[in-house]
């Protein structure tokens, strides 16, 4: 049996994107979304990925930019940002072990209630503000 180590480097980051990333491309709930979406802009996104989880974890500041703008019109719901943590969770849980582990289980879960709330705000504005 392998023992589970922390999340220490970028090959370790690239590990958990990668995984996350396969699970979510092939789930059926959110899967559709995620493709439809990206398209065949997977290699870009998981790049991307890789530099905004190594400047959140790492604290290699290898990311910039605003995470929430390509998100704002996705057509996803509280449940979708569910099925997204319990698949981020499980990923994680299965590759690693550690206080960077459960560090990138907690930014993901905030990060998760965020967009969310963020989205359902900009949507009830819409509704309210048809004309803006």
């Amino acid at each position: 049996m392998t023992t589970l180590t922390d999340i220490t480097n970028l090959d370790d980051i690239k590990l958990l994107v990668d995984t996350f990333y396969s699970t979510v491309q092939k789930d059926t709930f959110i899967g559709p979304i995620f493709n439809e979406k990206i398209g065949n802009g997977w290699p870009e996104h998981l790049e991307k990925m890789y530099h905004f989880w190594q400047t959140i974890l790492l604290e290699v500041h290898s990311y910039s930019g605003s995470p929430f703008p390509p998100h704002k019109q996705l057509p996803v719901a509280k449940e979708h940002f569910e099925r997204w943590m319990e698949i981020f969770t499980e990923t994680t849980d299965n590759l690693f072990l550690g206080p960077v582990a459960d560090e990138a289980k907690f930014r993901a879960k905030n990060m998760a209630e965020m967009f969310n709330y963020k989205i359902e705000y900009f949507r009830n504005a819409a509704k309210q503000n048809p004309h803006q």
